[in-house]
């Protein structure tokens, strides 16, 4: 429930939820007093909550296929027929969830709720089942699908020498360039080749420092 729809709105009438609430105590406290006899809320009992709901199916604008129909399970129906409206499970079992708050919230003690008896709780739940026959509905509560969290970023990929391989990468940058140096002649410049080849084969990067 949002907060829009559980408490006031901003400003400062009350939100759907509260009004409808509102509402359906006022037609509840109706039915007692139209009860024969008269039913005072503190003598309420699970039992009359039932007959409360049943009482409430004549205004209903369900169509509940009976068991004899030929359209029975089935979710589009392709004609009339002569089934009853009925209230719908999730009406009632939305009515019942507001008056059950009601009732605490206008002095009712939690362990005495009428609306929270273990009667009305396998009323509705038979009512589901029956109806979701009945129609050809299912009622099963969709689950929440689980947020797949995005693959861990790659990590970048860096170039491993081994020893050799990095003795060879340092001789390379003390080599000095032209072949005319003292003591480095065509020797030298063989061995950056080979060390070049090596250096090359194994992915290394060769600096351009080493051909200057």
């Amino acid at each position: 429930m949002s907060a829009a729809e559980g408490g006031a709105c901003g400003d400062g009438r009350p939100s759907r939820y509260e009004s409808q609430k509102r509402r359906d105590w006022n037609t509840f406290g109706q039915y007692l007093r139209n009860h024969r006899p008269p039913l005072e809320l503190s003598r309420c009992s699970g039992a009359h909550v039932l007959e409360f709901l049943r009482y409430l199916d004549q205004f209903g604008k369900t169509k509940v296929h009976a068991p004899g129909c030929p359209f029975f399970g089935q979710p589009c129906p392709p004609g009339p027929c002569s089934c009853p409206l009925r209230q719908a499970w999730g009406s009632l079992d939305a009515l019942v969830g507001r008056l059950r708050a009601a009732f605490e919230e206008n002095g009712g003690r939690p362990e005495a709720n009428p609306f929270a008896a273990r009667a009305v709780r396998l009323y509705l739940r038979d009512l589901r089942d029956s109806q979701a026959k009945a129609r050809g509905v299912a009622y099963d509560k969709k689950k929440r699908k689980r947020a797949i969290p995005p693959p861990p970023a790659s990590a970048s990929t860096a170039v491993d020498f081994d020893s050799c391989q990095q003795h060879q990468y340092d001789s390379i940058l003390m080599i000095p360039g032209g072949g005319s140096g003292g003591g480095g002649g065509a020797g030298a410049g063989v061995d950056q080749m080979v060390c070049d080849g090596e250096v090359h084969a194994s992915g290394a990067m060769i600096p351009l420092s080493a051909f200057h």
